[in-house]
């Protein structure tokens, strides 16, 4: 897509035993760390891509946002962030989700890259309008970027406390849902999408799956403990 590049994995095809199998990307959930090595290795040559060029963050459902120029030197230099945004071409963002939404972010032009973690907290804390706003200090234009969400909860199904959904809708009013049985929820994808309108952003496209409703996938609100899913976001290397 002019350069860009988005992909989002399912569960399948990794080597991680019951209860990650298979595909499991997140290093921080009980999982082997042989397996979830294996695993991302996997993930990237099915993608083409260098595993250890991936940048990946230490999510923490905040909205602070990190500008990278490279990977990080070793794992315990992660930073605790929601968001990371390069003006890198050919380096490999990624975000880790079992039910909250993955955004990717790309404006092609300006050769800037995002990726953001978006679940309920770092929805109401504003963590996309965030990693926007920092691509748009790398020089992209909102009518230029393109975005995408992957596989999440959908807005029938994350069930929440009527007082929940009333303090998240109250922040942005597109997240006000109800379940298909008739309960208060919340939409973080719809709203996810209402803030990036917002900010302008107008080439934007979304998953039709909802992780809680597919075996496919990795749900937290479901089983608990369970593997991670990515999204990975990069942009093709080529002179300015």
């Amino acid at each position: 897509m002019g350069g860009a590049h988005f992909a989002f994995t399912d569960r399948w095809g990794g080597v991680s035993a019951v209860p990650y199998d298979g595909l499991n990307l997140g290093g921080a959930v009980g999982d082997r760390a042989h397996a979830v090595r294996e695993n991302r290795v996997r993930a990237a040559r099915e993608l083409a891509i260098d595993p250890d060029r991936v940048v990946w963050m230490n999510q923490v459902h905040g909205r602070d946002v990190a500008v990278v120029n490279e990977p990080w030197p070793s794992a315990e230099e992660i930073p605790p962030v929601d968001a990371v945004v390069t003006a890198t071409p050919g380096l490999p963002l990624a975000v880790l989700t079992a039910d909250c939404t993955p955004v990717l972010l790309a404006d092609p032009v300006a050769q800037v890259a995002a990726a953001a973690h978006a679940g309920r907290p770092g929805l109401v804390a504003g963590v996309v309008p965030a990693a926007v706003h920092a691509m748009i200090g790398l020089g992209a234009v909102p009518g230029r970027i393109v975005a995408r969400t992957g596989p999440a909860v959908c807005g029938r199904c994350y069930e929440v406390p009527e007082q929940m959904r009333d303090e998240v809708a109250a922040v942005v009013p597109a997240a006000f849902s109800e379940t298909s049985w008739g309960t208060p929820a919340v939409d973080v994808v719809g709203a996810v999408h209402a803030q990036l309108t917002g900010v302008g952003v107008t080439d934007v496209g979304r998953s039709t799956v909802c992780t809680l409703e597919s075996s496919d996938h990795f749900s937290y609100r479901r089983d608990k403990i369970t593997g991670r899913l990515a999204g990975y976001v990069w942009l093709d290397s080529r002179k300015r």
